[in-house]
């Protein structure tokens, strides 16, 4: 069953993503060489707790850190590690949620380890532009579907792959609700899309094949071929109005002019 939300359960999820957002753009400014993955998650676990949110992520289904920090080929799920230092030329997905108040906030996006290629960068550009081409088909009227056909026909002209194995979903009291939102298929299929629907829209897209691998700890899913893969994610709300973006803030980006995450080199802050 699909939940469709009340303007004030809405409020309630964007708090919460707004949450998720701020604590994406303090990770940001750590991404750097040497940086390890496990200081990543130490802050986010911190900043949530300074907004006195609990991490969506934390002993879900067993799963033991605030934050998913999935490195090059890693897709999703990676795992912070005291011995995963950040190297120059990395990608880096990181994926955050918190539950606030009652209700779940959820995002991820792909980020530069100081100066990558060109190649890298086109492969983060492209996942998250075709995030955004996802957005603007979450309009009431549309059926699910057309989602899922606009993130897969700009991937694809493109020629990128499209994780099928993970897809996005639904959200608001719990992390996962209805509907599965797969980043595939044809247009014009599933639910008809109503104003009060929430879902966290989340293309992964690879460099080679679209076919992943799950690694001994159970979560970390890896590109099969070992090509790099990158992940964009938003929470949005549908509304008469279009698509509303709970989870834009800063540089994050707003609807239809993505942040350019990959666009430029993270660079080492002044103090």
């Amino acid at each position: 069953m699909i939940v469709l939300r009340s303007q004030r359960e809405i409020e309630k999820i964007r708090s919460a993503c707004l949450i998720v957002s701020e604590v994406l753009q303090r990770l940001r400014e750590r991404v750097l060489p040497g940086v390890t993955t496990w200081e990543l998650n130490l802050l986010s676990e911190s900043l949530a707790e300074k907004r006195k949110a609990k991490p969506a992520f934390k002993g879900y289904h067993g799963y033991p850190f605030a934050l998913c920090t999935s490195v090059n080929e890693e897709v999703v799920h990676g795992m912070p590690s005291k011995k995963r230092h950040l190297k120059e030329g990395d990608i880096i997905s990181i994926d955050f949620g918190v539950v606030y108040d009652g209700y779940y906030g959820d995002a991820a996006m792909t980020l530069p380890v100081g100066r990558i290629d060109e190649e890298a960068r086109r492969l983060c550009a492209v996942t998250e532009e075709s995030l955004y081409e996802g957005i603007r088909q979450a309009v009431v009227g549309n059926r699910l579907s057309d989602i899922s056909h606009a993130i897969q026909d700009y991937v694809e002209k493109r020629h990128y792959t499209v994780v099928r194995e993970f897809v996005g979903h639904g959200i608001g009291q719990q992390l996962h609700e209805s509907p599965q939102i797969p980043n595939y298929g044809p247009p014009g299929k599933g639910v008809k899309l109503k104003e009060g629907m929430v879902f966290a829209i989340e293309p992964m897209i690879n460099q080679g094949g679209p076919e992943v691998e799950i690694l001994g700890d159970q979560w970390t899913a890896v590109t099969s071929d070992r090509k790099l893969s990158a992940h964009f994610e938003h929470t949005i709300a549908i509304t008469r109005n279009g698509p509303d973006i709970l989870t834009r803030h800063g540089s994050l980006g707003v609807f239809g002019q993505p942040s350019g995450a990959c666009n430029r080199d993270n660079q080492r802050l002044a103090h």
